[in-house]
């Protein structure tokens, strides 16, 4: 059995080597270059820099050109007053029209000016988003990245655990190769021993599924293989103040503030609907007319022409005034959407950091314990094979081993956890990268 053990963990460790070695920036790297969220993001991002022209806001002039050539077929009847009367069949008439017109917008309530500043900010707060996308992705990398070191750690104390296990059924062996053990103890052993193996196959099970995870925020085959080999480390530095100074600079935050920007923007160009819109009109027509038969069987007219009109809204139901109050509302929407996100942000930002130091706290203390517990188990399988101790005692402190164990990763895990959390509030998690 221990053979097979071993054969087991060599195996393992074998595929382990030959599997690629997985660091956080490459993982952080590879799932920013392929993140479709991100994409999308910086799609619309590069759409709102397109739209921010102005000639989406009507700040530039237009000019069109138009040609019209109709071909006739009539038969004319024609009573003149001195008593002429002329009539001819299949007559073929010729109309032509053609100008080149230019319209400028002079004035329309300044509402140029609030489009042309709506779409800057909307351009603004697309690049904010993409930032929330970037953070987002960052974060979600790392937990999982780290959460697979978790696995792996728990893996680990497992194997320590199953190790022990097998050095308690070599001293069993002997000692019944001398008469001086029973077969309950070997059965016992071997019994444990089955069970951290199996334990150990469906913690291999979860990390896979953790890897798995992980590669699905890279946007990677869910069945590439890849190691890693990284511990996890608490930056114990954090700084509360920061980071609830820089909960101001919080992309989603700036995004909420800019979209109150663009609702008063939009207030303004509702109500500019209400006053006069002037424009200047200039171009040149040319038009000729040519008929076979008639009164006149040629006219041509060429010239330019240059004017101004004025527009003037007098009554159209209250409309741009509903609309106004309608845009005013949304100013109070996107004003309280901005003060519960602030709330969320410091509510979070407090609460994970009461889990932050509460850990950290723990985290020293669990270290030190587990140090002892490993000591502990080391010194009983000594005592018992001296004669010294049960094989109960043996197995208590095998379970405290692996329970600290599992305390420990947790703890750094959690510490982990709540560290992420507040860089990313803050917008801190690429400062080290």
């Amino acid at each position: 059995m221990k053979r097979i053990v071993l054969i087991g963990l060599l195996f393992f460790t074998c595929d382990q080597l030959k599997a690629q070695v997985l660091t956080l920036q490459e993982a952080i790297n590879i799932a920013l270059k392929n993140s479709l969220d991100i994409e999308i993001a910086r799609n619309t991002a590069t759409a709102n820099e397109i739209g921010n022209h102005p000639s989406f806001t009507g700040a530039l002039p237009t000019v069109d050109a138009n040609l019209t050539n109709t071909q006739s077929l009539t038969n004319l009847t024609q009573q003149l007053s001195n008593g002429t009367t002329t009539k001819r069949n299949g007559n073929l008439n010729n109309q032509l029209n053609s100008s080149v017109s230019a319209n400028y917008l002079v004035f329309n309530g300044f509402r140029v000016h609030a489009t042309k500043r709506r779409l800057e900010v909307l351009q603004q707060q697309s690049e904010q988003l993409v930032n929330v996308q970037i953070q987002n992705i960052v974060a979600n990398v790392m937990i999982k990245y780290y959460d697979v070191v978790r696995q792996n750690n728990y893996i680990e104390t497992i194997r320590q655990s199953i190790e022990a296990t097998l050095q308690r059924k070599k001293i069993i062996d002997v000692r019944q190769s001398v008469g001086l053990a029973n077969n309950a103890d070997t059965y016992q052993a071997q019994l444990d021993l089955t069970a951290s193996q199996q334990e150990l196959q469906s913690q291999e099970l979860v990390l896979m599924q953790a890897k798995t995870d992980l590669l699905n925020l890279m946007t990677q085959r869910p069945d590439s293989t890849f190691a890693i080999r990284d511990t996890i480390v608490v930056d114990s530095l954090v700084n509360f103040s920061l980071v609830r100074e820089n909960i101001k600079k919080n992309p989603e935050l700036l995004s909420a503030e800019q979209e109150i920007t663009i609702n008063e923007l939009i207030v303004k160009e509702v109500g500019a609907q209400r006053y006069p819109a002037i424009s200047l009109n200039s171009g040149i027509n040319y038009s000729r007319s040519q008929n076979a038969a008639g009164f006149t069987l040629l006219n041509q007219n060429l010239g330019p022409f240059v004017g101004f009109s004025v527009g003037i809204p007098i009554f159209n139901g209250g409309l741009y005034k509903r609309q106004q109050r309608v845009a005013e509302i949304s100013i109070k929407n996107a004003t309280a959407t901005r003060q519960i996100l602030l709330n969320t942000l410091e509510t979070s930002a407090v609460r994970s950091w009461q889990a932050y130091q509460n850990t950290l706290q723990r985290l020293q203390l669990e270290r030190e314990n587990n140090r002892i517990a490993s000591a502990l188990l080391q010194l009983t399988l000594q005592r018992y094979e001296l004669s010294a101790a049960t094989i109960i005692e043996v197995r208590e402190a095998q379970r405290s081993f692996v329970e600290a164990g599992y305390r420990l990763v947790n703890l750094s895990y959690s510490a982990k956890l709540a560290e992420i959390e507040l860089k990313r509030l803050s917008s801190q998690l690429l400062a080290g990268m």
